[in-house]
């Protein structure tokens, strides 16, 4: 090989190291300051129950404008719909209802407190005004009740009466002190009563039972996040026919409704009192959002 042919085999070599060199470099410093490419795979935000952007209050914590119920069982305090029983002063079964219009598809936040051992409330959801339904105590049953048991069934039939123009059937989100029926889909004055117990995912469809189509966890284990006698986190999602209750950020039932005899696609909001004993039912923070 002559010398000017091993030169120009020597120049190539070294410019060819150079741009090797050169771009190895350049990919290592934009691999340094290059942001790393986001991933399509995120978690989403965290639960922020006091999150109320796009949400509407619906009621004002000082009065009770805009809710209507029996105003012996309903008042406001500290901040809440606070409704009363006692065994001297007896509410029975009956509500306060949202004057606020027709809910339909929607989302609905609402902290609940229950005290007294006899307490047992909820919300009605897409519920109706109906006459209440008085039932007969059978003769034979009646005729083996002594007199204070006799004064009582009467007073609960006159409280009925009494409070006629609140009663309702239809969804509930139902709330006990004892939490046998926490976070449970319930049907007020209705003979499909329970629908989806605490812990089930329920399908409903014409003309035969409900279905289990999944469980959501154990009703003694999803009970452990409530809390008994303390202010509980209860939201409710309506979207169609699908009905969902989280309590403390837990889904406790889920309900998809099919079946066109008792499926309500709209109605009122209200809170239910009833229980023996000394009951206090409390009710702050209620926010309300439309869903498409």
């Amino acid at each position: 090989m002559n010398r000017r042919a091993h030169w120009n085999r020597k120049f190539s070599a070294m410019v060819a190291g150079v741009c090797i060199a050169t771009t190895v470099g350049t990919v290592a410093a934009q691999q340094k300051t290059a942001p790393a490419a986001a991933s399509r795979f995120i978690q989403p935000e965290p639960i922020d129950f006091n999150d109320h952007e796009g949400w509407t209050q619906i009621f004002d914590g000082k009065t009770l404008n805009g809710w209507d119920g029996p105003s012996e069982v309903w008042h406001v305090e500290d901040g809440a719909i606070v409704g009363v029983s006692s065994d001297a002063h007896p509410s029975g079964t009956t509500n306060i209802i949202w004057q606020g219009g027709e809910v339909d598809n929607f989302r609905l936040r609402v902290e609940m407190k229950l005290e007294g051992a006899g307490a047992n409330g909820g919300i009605q959801y897409r519920s109706k005004i109906v006459p209440p339904q008085i039932r007969q105590v059978p003769a034979e049953r009646l005729a083996q009740m002594n007199d204070e048991q006799k004064q009582r069934v009467k007073k609960n039939q006159d409280l009925l009466l009494q409070h006629a123009k609140w009663n309702l059937t239809g969804y509930q989100a139902d709330f006990d002190y004892n939490n046998r029926y926490t976070g449970q889909l319930y049907e007020q004055d209705s003979p499909r009563g329970i629908v989806a117990w605490r812990g089930q995912m329920v399908a409903t469809e014409p003309n035969v039972k409900p279905r289990l189509l999944a469980t959501l966890g154990s009703s003694d284990d999803l009970k452990s996040f409530i809390k008994p006698g303390e202010w509980n986190q209860y939201e409710i999602i309506a979207d169609g026919h699908t009905l969902t209750h989280i309590v403390n950020g837990h889904v406790m039932a889920v309900l998809i409704d099919t079946d066109p005899k008792f499926y309500a696609a709209q109605g009122v909001l209200a809170f239910e009192i009833e229980g023996g004993g000394d009951v206090k039912i409390s009710h702050r923070n209620i926010w309300l959002k439309k869903l498409p």
